[in-house]
């Protein structure tokens, strides 16, 4: 190491395993990335995420300031005053003029990812006012957050599986080994795993694809796509019918139970068979060998989510938990408490979780969790009336790549829109339509705390770590960014971004019911740091920033435990079994037991070293197993007339594109799979290795028309499908 060499810890930003980092930093470089050792949640654990670190914080294409549309209609380079100035003055005076609704705002799954995207959004949709809020959320996890809304009382309270302690894990449209783990922040899941088999312990994988994870698995069940909530209703049925179902201490705390096997009455192993392809038989021991385990956890992911019924099979993933009694007990499914949660009530009844408060103007899609489904977004761009969209707020979203119709939403952003702001470090498919521009800084110039990802997190620990490099000349920090935009959007347009961090904690105080006095003893350099210290104190552990500081690594806050119930907030006060939603959305699924299956259906699938669309401009990550191919089974491959490598055509209901074809007999036959977040041909952009490697937008085979109800979801995968050669 060259004695200018110097390391700094980090925590990585780059996928929802929070990996600590070493980082190797030289002048204003980092020139590597490996493992923390000392990280007591990571063990030293790195992806080749994690290790392309350096490369993602120093790519040239990351825009270094503001661009801000021209009269010509060109995007140039601006300062920030005059990026904030023009803010100011466009959008509070499309929201005189037309109305709060008016305006819309899309956050992407890189809010989770930072501080600022963690804090800030929030008081930005305070400010607002507005309900067109459009999330990556309904593009992947919120069949999740429903089902635990309805079941719990709260769309956060998502139980996770104990990995380290559990003596059986089944995974359903999972493949942690590949993604590194979602709604599940779990470092080193592969080596969690593994550990897993040593101890004697079972891994069973549902999954129409023989996943990396699927290939470490004792048994492997190749289900049809779209089918995952009639397989795990019928082995739920089967502990019922069977009397193997034993809630154990948690029965005292359940309700609807008597409800729900009438309810799933119908749902017997032999009727799902055909429609899962999978037999009887093979049904009813999955259910089985759960019921036996000593301790057991059902955990389900994208997959068993982006269907047409991912609410109800999310709901079913925690009804299994909860008749085999491993819900909320060590080595099953338990809830995380981070050091930044609210801290412990007592338990009480509380307000119930409620959908659709309101509509989409449109399509009268229901909201969920405050939010609509992204899929009709374009929509509300494109249609005329009052309550149209007509100013756009994009924060760290690519829906014109993540959502579906893409070509649509182009169009609409493109052509429909009196004013858009991206706070995005690249000119992509949709922040090339902003008429402002605000790039954050690279990583390495940010602090890091994961308010979002240690809720979901399988051992209750807690880690900050400062920014490794001050901000270079011309930077600003992405809090500010974020402040600022506030203050822009909210007619406060010149007051310091302290003002709205000020704001932010005596809001904090006055509903934790502490004296306002407290935030004259908050420590840290900026605004982000003052409010994680407010958090830590008011949270259940009762820590303080400095302590954090304290310890660079991290502090270990032990395994999770169970917390039930205190973390109901059903009106009950029970966990409620059988919601009147879900119990209203089953004849769907009944009617699913008759449907014909498709010829041909398509599935996504992960790559370890991509994540969705923003890391495809990473020259160290492309190549090898990251390529936007399809896989398809030798059999139809046969049968279709298709050579291995070969560019073929997929259409579906939604439209076409092209592909080439990888023949593999890891995919099922009738069974298809391309990757999602790739498409990065459109003109306009200027992410360079990205645009070198295109690969086909799989989004634009889906026309947003297909939804899971309950959700607004959009239904990603099991679509039908045709190939044919090109």
């Amino acid at each position: 190491m060259s004695h200018h060499s110097r390391t700094a810890p980090r925590i990585c930003p780059l996928c929802e395993a929070t990996c600590g980092l070493t980082l190797t930093i030289e002048g204003t470089t980092v020139t590597g990335a490996r493992g923390d050792r000392d990280d007591i949640f990571s063990r030293g654990f790195v992806c080749p995420k994690g290790a392309s670190f350096g490369g993602l914080d120093a790519d040239p294409d990351r825009l270094r300031g503001p661009l801000v549309r021209g009269e010509d209609g060109e995007l140039r380079e601006a300062t920030w005053s005059e990026a904030f100035d023009r803010i100011a003055a466009r959008i509070p005076a499309l929201a005189e003029a037309h109305g709060p609704q008016a305006v819309g705002v899309v956050l992407g799954n890189p809010n989770v990812h930072t501080m600022a995207g963690s804090l800030y959004p929030p008081l930005l949709l305070a400010a607002l006012r507005t309900r067109n809020v459009f999330t990556a959320s309904t593009l992947d996890q919120m069949p999740k957050h429903v089902s635990s809304g309805l079941l719990f009382g709260d769309a956060n309270a998502i139980p996770v599986p104990d990995l380290d302690r559990t003596d059986h894990l089944l995974l359903i449209g999972a493949n942690p080994l590949e993604s590194n783990g979602s709604l599940c922040t779990a470092p080193d899941f592969p080596g969690r795993l593994k550990a897993l088999r040593r101890r004697g312990g079972t891994l069973t994988v549902i999954d129409p694809r023989r996943t990396r994870t699927a290939r470490l698995a004792d048994r492997h069940v190749a289900i049809r796509p779209g089918a995952d909530a009639l397989l795990l209703a019928a082995m739920a049925h089967v502990l019922l019918q069977e009397k193997l179902a034993d809630p154990g201490p948690l029965a005292e705390h359940l309700a609807g139970t008597d409800e729900l096997a009438s309810a799933l009455a119908d749902f017997t192993p032999d009727a799902v068979a055909a429609a899962c392809d999978v037999d009887a038989a093979t049904i009813t021991a999955l259910a089985r060998e759960l019921a036996a385990a000593p301790t057991a956890a059902v955990y389900g992911r994208i997959g068993s989510c982006t269907v047409e019924h991912g609410t109800l099979a999310s709901w079913l993933v925690d009804v299994l938990n909860i008749l085999t009694g491993n819900l909320d007990r060590p080595g099953g499914a338990l809830f995380p408490l981070s050091a930044t949660a609210r801290a412990p009530r007592p338990a009480a009844p509380g307000k119930g979780f409620a959908l659709g408060r309101w509509a989409s103007r449109v399509s009268g899609h229901p909201e969920a969790k405050g939010e609509l489904p992204t899929a009709a977004l374009a929509e509300e761009i494109e249609t005329p009336g009052e309550g149209r969209i007509r100013a756009l707020v994009v924060l760290a979203a690519n829906p014109v790549l993540s959502a579906p119709d893409g070509d649509r939403l182009d169009a609409a952003l493109a052509g429909r829109l009196d004013f858009m702001v991206s706070v995005d470090p690249y000119l992509n498919e949709t922040s090339r339509h902003a008429d402002v521009v605000l790039p954050p800084p690279p990583p390495s110039q940010s602090a890091h705390f994961d308010f979002a990802l240690n809720s979901f997190a399988v051992r209750n620990q807690v880690r900050y770590t400062r920014a490794p490099m001050p901000l270079e000349d011309g930077r600003m920090d992405e809090s500010e960014i974020h402040a600022r935009l506030i203050l822009a959007v909210s007619g406060r347009h010149g007051a310091p971004p302290s003002d709205v961090d000020d704001r932010a904690v005596s809001t904090a105080l006055t509903r934790a019911g502490a004296p306002q006095e407290l935030a004259g003893e908050l420590t840290g350099r900026s605004g982000p740091e003052r409010r994680l210290d407010l958090a830590l104190r008011l949270g259940p552990y009762g820590l303080t920033l400095e302590e954090l500081l304290a310890h660079p690594h991290g502090i270990d806050l032990g395994p999770l435990k169970p917390r039930i119930p205190e973390v109901l907030r059903t009106r009950s006060g029970r966990v409620e079994l059988l919601p009147a939603p879900i119990a209203a959305d089953l004849p769907r699924l009944r009617r699913a037991l008759g449907e014909r299956p498709a010829p041909l259906v398509l599935v996504g699938r992960r790559h370890l070293r991509s994540n969705n669309s923003w890391m495809h401009n990473v020259g160290s990550l492309t190549g090898g197993s990251n390529v936007c191919t399809l896989q398809i089974h030798p059999d139809d491959a046969a049968r279709l007339g298709l050579v291995d490598g070969a560019t073929v055509r997929i259409e579906s209901a939604g439209g076409g594109i092209e592909a080439p074809a990888e023949i593999t007999d890891t995919v099922r036959s009738g069974v298809v799979s391309l990757p999602h977040g790739w498409g990065h041909s459109r003109p306009g952009t200027r992410m360079a290795v990205a645009a070198a490697h295109p690969g086909a937008n799989v989004n634009q085979l889906l026309d947003g028309a297909l939804l899971d109800p309950l959700s607004g979801t959009a239904v990603l995968n099991a679509i039908p499908v045709t190939v044919t050669p090109r």
